[in-house]
């Protein structure tokens, strides 16, 4: 994903309903801060366009033939600057769409979701700088939390083994849905400290955004249902 500050966002379309990408082109070209780069009716093809096509969001279903959305995400997000992904799905609490969040996606959202909370969740991914909160990604963190997971049995890992204390506080209050400002205040500390606190834990955990905080938190056990 190269960096298009200066541009327009680049979007990528993955779905093999052809009168979707459709709607979803129409929506997306209508905005003057995007544009469509390319489309794929299922993810095999999607990887073979991707690696030729610079983008810096995708929009991926995850139920498709041949290869579903979650390896799609998986393989795609192996790779060398990756764009980041939007998880689309026809059902609430998908478990396709929970396994993309553990593969890497950055956000969950319906297919019905409204126009602008689509297009706020492109803007929002593309910034990396805050978790995409339509009610739909909350409820599937929720989910995620219920869930037992085995790597959940160990209160540390690796990944958290080069944070300070005071970013592993930071950590947890993030898995635990606080916004910037709420931790500010949990803290009693500057907002802009708490950002500087986010950035560093974003680096050395290799996390791409605070999604993947919040499922970073739940698997290591940092914080537990």
């Amino acid at each position: 994903m190269s960096d298009s500050a200066t541009g327009p966002i680049r979007v990528f379309l993955v779905d093999d309903q052809q009168m979707v990408r459709a709607g979803f082109r129409m929506l997306v070209d209508s905005q003057d801060d995007m544009v469509v780069v390319g489309e794929a009716g299922d993810g095999g093809e999607a990887l073979e366009r991707l690696a030729v096509t610079t983008a810096d969001v995708v929009l991926m279903d995850v139920r498709m033939p041949r290869l579903d959305g979650v390896e799609t995400t998986r393989r795609l997000l192996a790779t060398d600057d990756p764009p980041r992904v939007i998880v689309l799905t026809t059902f609430d609490l998908d478990e396709y769409a929970f396994a993309a969040i553990r593969a890497g996606a950055s956000a969950f959202l319906l297919k019905d979701a409204a126009p602008p909370d689509l297009l706020g969740a492109i803007r929002a991914v593309r910034a990396g700088d805050a978790v995409v909160a339509p009610s739909t990604t909350r409820r599937l963190l929720d989910h995620f939390a219920a869930l037992p997971d085995p790597a959940a049995s160990a209160p540390r890992d690796d990944r958290l083994a080069g944070l300070t204390d005071r970013e592993v506080e930071v950590l947890t209050l993030i898995s635990r849905g606080l916004s910037n400002t709420e931790i500010a205040a949990d803290l009693v500390v500057a907002e802009t400290t708490v950002k500087t606190h986010v950035g560093r834990i974003l680096a050395k955990t290799g996390a791409r955004d605070r999604v993947q905080l919040v499922v970073l938190g739940y698997e290591s056990g940092l914080v537990t249902p």
